[in-house]
């Protein structure tokens, strides 16, 4: 049985080797998702350099890591879930990075607070890319007037873009577009891949991977 220290530098050595053998150009930063898990089960991946973190919950990110960012200075704190304008103060003051950047709304409110706190978010531009009523993201179609509306109009630091394929569906095929979508953007960085699919994502092009249970294990209300 591995720890999730153990996980993670197994992960870390999988990715390189994909890097490796396929000849690509970036090997992606993985954001280790800890919702639901508390800080016991995270210390050990802070106290051996591991950087990258990532939060679906305003409220949860708040507890256990307004602290912990004031212990470790080069901590890196990701939102990587909805994020509903009410929350964007906190959102801003918190984390480093956005990858659920999906509507004009949210956008003026990170315009406003980042102003207010003197503090540049580097933000994701979450798209639907599966054109799915269920979930948030701007539409294909619409990423590049919104990507211009973001950085034209209110001057955002927008890095790139996140996606979450349809459940049960081919990733790479959606993983493709993403990654395309982004060139003609011109833009470096995409926010792709989870526990289950993170090596197709890497195939794609990805800069950040999402991982959460491949590192910490399933999560359940015990947690």
């Amino acid at each position: 049985m591995h720890t999730s220290l153990e996980k993670l530098n197994l992960i870390k050595n999988k990715v390189k080797s994909i890097i490796d053998s396929k000849q690509l150009k970036t090997e992606p930063k993985v954001i280790a998702i800890t919702k639901t898990f508390p800080l016991n089960k995270i210390a050990p991946l802070l106290d051996s350099g591991h950087l990258h973190f990532g939060e679906n919950k305003i409220q949860e990110a708040e507890s256990k890591w307004l602290s912990t960012k004031n212990k470790y200075k080069d901590l890196q704190l990701h939102m990587v879930g909805k994020l509903q304008s009410n929350k964007v103060k906190k959102a801003v003051f918190l984390f480093d990075y956005i990858h659920s950047l999906d509507s004009a709304k949210v956008a003026q409110k990170i315009n406003v607070f980042q102003k207010e706190f003197n503090k540049k978010i580097k933000l994701f531009i979450q798209v639907n890319v599966g054109d799915e009523n269920q979930k948030s993201g701007i539409l294909l179609n619409n990423v590049d007037n919104f990507y211009n509306y973001c950085t034209n109009e209110l001057a955002l630091n927008v890095i790139g873009l996140m996606c979450l394929p349809p459940a049960n569906s081919d990733s790479n095929k959606y993983f493709n577009i993403l990654n395309n979508k982004s060139r003609n953007l011109n833009l470096k960085d995409l926010s792709m891949g989870m526990s289950v699919d993170y090596e197709q994502a890497i195939l794609n092009g990805a800069t950040y991977l999402r991982l959460g249970s491949a590192i910490f294990g399933e999560r359940s209300s015990a947690n």
